[in-house]
């Protein structure tokens, strides 16, 4: 499948929650399609050709990660400098004061994507083998900060705001695997999982697992989160 596949998904996804609106505990809504989408393209299209033979699914951006550069679990130096992605970030007009979008000029890093993007190095070296059989997408394009500044993940918002909002990323997320043909998908969380088991049904086309989380806000992740993946991706075959 060609990675236009992937692009059209995507814009789609963009289309589709601008007219969203959410109200408390979410102060600040943050769509990085719209202000990173340059960085989001080229990753789409750098490394979404093919088939792939493992699809990891994350829940939505981080503060640091894809709020910043627009790449699932974006961790600045690993898309710069491993991935070797550049692109115009154009901050949105209303942010949060904690929450700036600096681009690649942040200067903060992001734990889970450090953790997962490292792993990816370590097990296969280059950025070109590792995309060669997996891929990573997040379900939910949209990041929601309260008044604070925190972190208001997608579950815990209310059904009734966040029922349009998962009809839009079930549809892109079905388009992406459709285009991605993969054998395997892992929910990074939970979370994930539950949305992926949801949008392949009862007869999956591909086989579907769970990986533990690398939020620094797991303690599991926190004893040692590649150590733990690895167990776990061996315990289901994916890479035997």
């Amino acid at each position: 499948m060609s990675s236009a596949d992937l692009v059209r998904a995507a814009l789609e996804l963009r289309s589709a929650v601008a007219p969203l609106a959410f109200s408390a505990p979410v102060a600040h809504v943050y769509n990085p399609l719209d202000y990173a989408w340059p960085v989001h393209q080229a990753y789409l299209e750098r490394f979404g050709s093919g088939r792939k033979r493992v699809v990891l699914v994350g829940m939505n951006p981080g503060p640091y990660g894809m709020m910043q550069v627009g790449v699932p679990f974006g961790e600045v130096a690993a898309v710069r400098d491993w991935m070797l992605l550049t692109g115009t970030v154009t901050p949105p007009a209303q942010m949060h004061p904690k929450r700036p979008i600096e681009g690649f000029a942040c200067q903060r890093s992001e734990v889970s994507g450090r953790r997962l993007w490292g792993w990816a190095a370590a097990r296969f070296g280059s950025a070109a083998e590792f995309f060669g059989e997996c891929f990573v997408l997040n379900y939910c394009p949209l990041a929601f900060l309260g008044e604070t500044g925190r972190n208001l993940t997608p579950d815990k918002l209310p059904a009734a705001e966040i029922a349009p909002l998962m009809m839009a990323c079930d549809r892109h997320l079905a388009a992406a695997l459709a285009a991605l043909e993969p054998q395997w998908v892992l929910g990074i969380g939970g979370y994930a999982r539950e949305r992926i088991e949801q949008v392949l049904g009862p007869a999956p086309v591909a086989r579907i697992g769970q990986i533990l989380h690398p939020s620094p806000a797991s303690p599991a992740a926190n004893r040692g989160w590649a150590a733990a993946v690895d167990r776990r991706l061996a315990e289901l075959g994916v890479f035997g």
